[in-house]
């Protein structure tokens, strides 16, 4: 995929957060993989999934999974992506609420994976987002990541940040400020960086277990950035 689109990748060579993507990326794999144990013939939502390949990695031969995002980047996904009886993509802002039936005709439980999406929309958006997932699926889980508000005010600091035109303007320090705005959302599972679940440290080497507790104890935006897992409410 890398080597057929027309785009500069080169901007992002030597990056000091690209690890921290790829271990943001395998927080949420360990979640959805729990969840499809738990519910084998479970829906997975990928919300803004750009050219995420997380089927690829966890399908268990059962799971049905939407991946969800704006229509330029599903046109992007569809030059290496096609839709099968468990697996089809959704053309639709997650703002709407055109992407609820598509969903819907799938059989819950559902779990809501937004990996480095929504964060970036403005806090009225989140919370609209958000409530739109708890008051219409359930039971369920949803996954999401979210700035702290040292990220937000140093966003011109972080190297990777710095190459994007997406400029952000919500921060939450705390993910239980969630479970006040969101009715039914309950807090489950919550880390940084320096205290990633067991089974997923267990995959690192030595040196960066003590790396990623050593940066989250120095570094204000290691603490800042938080993956969060939440309960959504049965209907």
């Amino acid at each position: 995929m890398v080597s057929s689109l027309d785009y500069d990748f080169t901007r992002f060579d030597g990056s000091r957060t690209l690890f921290g993507s790829v271990l943001r990326t395998a927080i949420f794999d360990h979640w959805v993989s729990s969840f499809l144990h738990e519910h084998s013939a479970a829906t997975v939502v990928e919300v803004g999934c750009g050219l995420n390949t997380r089927f690829e990695r966890l399908d268990n031969g059962a799971v049905h999974w939407v991946d969800l995002d704006l229509p330029a980047a599903i046109d992007l996904r569809s030059r290496f992506f096609t839709d099968t009886p468990r697996r089809r993509m959704v053309a639709a802002s997650i703002l709407d609420d055109t992407w609820i039936e598509p969903v819907r005709a799938f059989p819950s439980p559902y779990f809501f994976a937004a990996e480095a999406s929504i964060l970036y929309l403005p806090e009225n958006d989140v919370l609209r987002c958000l409530r739109l997932i708890a008051g219409t699926f359930g039971p369920g889980r949803l996954a999401l990541d979210t700035w702290g508000r040292w990220i937000l005010t140093n966003q011109h600091k972080i190297d990777t940040l710095r190459t994007m035109a997406a400029p952000l303007t919500w921060a939450c320090d705390d993910p239980h400020q969630l479970e006040q705005a969101v009715s039914g959302l309950r807090l489950r599972d919550s880390c940084t960086f320096g205290n990633v679940p067991a089974p997923v440290r267990s995959r690192l080497r030595p040196a960066q277990r003590l790396s990623f507790r050593l940066a989250a104890r120095v570094l204000p935006q290691v603490g800042s950035y938080r993956f969060s897992l939440f309960d959504l409410p049965g209907r």
